[in-house]
This record gives structure tokens, sequence and C-alpha cells, in this order.
């Protein structure tokens, strides 16, 4: 035990201090939010449209990225001859609303806070039930970062609890297959109002590279009435730790 606290000690303090401090490194090849740019695409090009595999961009009436359905594996940006479309580094992707997940030429509206009533609520201590509702653990893993020693999720007030019965809400990944339906509304008729709902990947947002099988229900947000919608596949945990800050207003 003496030799635990002396490693300890030696390691020091090893939680960031985002969001009061620098944003903690991104990787050489991490993609954030897409920039459209205000050049004109050729006439009948669509070239980006055609090689995305989710159908998340589209050039008529204009070019747009579906960041819902976005799987950021940039093969639009390869197509797109002309440089209109390329991947910023801002991690600032989390939408209160599915519409403003659409990103075009004139920007992205970044997620607001809960009203007021919920926000003295939940600003200091939000608990959350996760259902993985056939994930392929990418963005659950991620997900689970937040809890390290580097992220620390709890100093915010914020932790993940076993039973929906002692949650404020739910936090869902994945397509939602029929065999995860009626897992999902009932966890989510479990939670006490009032409760929150927060949808994180590509998959629970819109079914990601699922979506249109017969065999999922595209997400959840034909479930349940959605709070935060966290875009990636998978977020970043800088992502999804920005959305959820947003969300208790501890950020704006």
């Amino acid at each position: 035990m003496l030799d635990v606290f002396m490693a300890r000690r030696m390691q020091g303090h090893r939680t960031m201090k985002y969001p009061d401090g620098p944003l903690p490194e991104l990787s050489a090849r991490f993609a954030g939010l897409p920039v459209v740019g205000q050049g004109i695409c050729p006439p009948d090009c669509g070239r980006c449209a055609d090689a995305c595999p989710t159908n998340a961009v589209t050039c008529v009436p204009r070019l747009s990225v579906d960041l819902g359905k976005c799987l950021f594996c940039r093969e639009c940006v390869s197509a797109c001859q002309e440089g209109i479309l390329t991947f910023s580094r801002d991690h600032r992707m989390a939408a209160s609303r599915r519409e403003d997940l659409i990103v075009g030429a004139e920007g992205f509206k970044a997620a607001g806070s809960l009203e007021e009533a919920r926000r003295k609520l939940f600003g200091k201590s939000l608990k959350l039930r996760q259902v993985s509702a056939g994930g392929c653990n990418a963005c659950e893993a991620d997900t689970n970062v937040l809890g390290t020693l580097a992220w620390d999720l709890g100093r915010f007030g914020i932790q993940f609890v076993a039973s929906p019965r002692h949650a404020d809400g739910i936090l869902v990944t994945g397509p939602v297959p029929e065999n995860m339906r009626e897992a999902l509304l009932k966890t989510w008729a479990a939670v006490p109002e009032p409760r929150v709902a927060i949808v994180v990947g590509s998959c629970a947002i819109s079914g990601g590279p699922y979506a249109g099988l017969p065999e999922v229900h595209n997400g959840a947000t034909g479930f349940i009435p959605v709070d935060l919608l966290v875009p990636g596949c998978p977020p970043h945990p800088l992502t999804i730790l920005d959305g959820l800050l947003r969300l208790i207003g501890r950020i704006s």
C-alpha cells in the first residue's frame, strides 16, 4: 500500500484542467467540424455526395453535411477537387436539435443548455444510465474514457449509475436494433421525471452505416425526446464532454 501512495505522489496531479485550462492534445488524425467554403461547385459535379457512404453530403440545393449521418471518413474531402469541403480541428459538434446538425456555408449552431428548471436540478449533479442499443462499443469506449483520472467526469457532478431508477436521464449509443427497442423504451420509462435524453454517435442519431436496414430503427431519435445529440463515429471524448458541459450550462 505504501508503494501505491509513493507512486501516486511521484505521478502528481494528472487530471486535465479543461474547460478552465487548455484543451487536451488532439491526434493529428482528428477530424472535427466540417467546413463548407463559399466557393461554387461545378455544375452537375456531386462527387463528394457520391463518395459519402451514408448520404450525409448533399449538393442540392446547396452543399451541406449532415453530422448526424457523417462517419468522418473524409471520403468527401478526397473527392472534392475544388477544396470547398474540408474538416476543421474544432471538437465542438454537439447540438440540441436534429436539424442543427446539418452544416452548410452559414456555419454551425452548437448545443445550448437545458431550460432553467432542469438546469437548476441537474447543473451540479447529473446521473445517467448508459444504454448500449446495439453499438459496436466504440462510442461506449470513448464515453467510458471520461471516467478515467485524466478526464474525471465526476468533478462536474456527472456520473453513470447502474439503475435507471437512480438516474436523471439516459445516454444512448447504437442504432437500436429490434431486439433492443423494448429495452430502450423500458429504461427510458423507468427514469423519473424530469429527465434528460442524450444520444451519442451517428448510429444513435440516424442509424449510421446501418441506416435503412430492416433489423434496426435508425437510432433513438424516433423513440425518445432528445436533449443533446453528439455526432461522430465514434465521437472523441472531448466532443462528448463538451456536449455534456453545454447541456448543464457549465460552458456556452
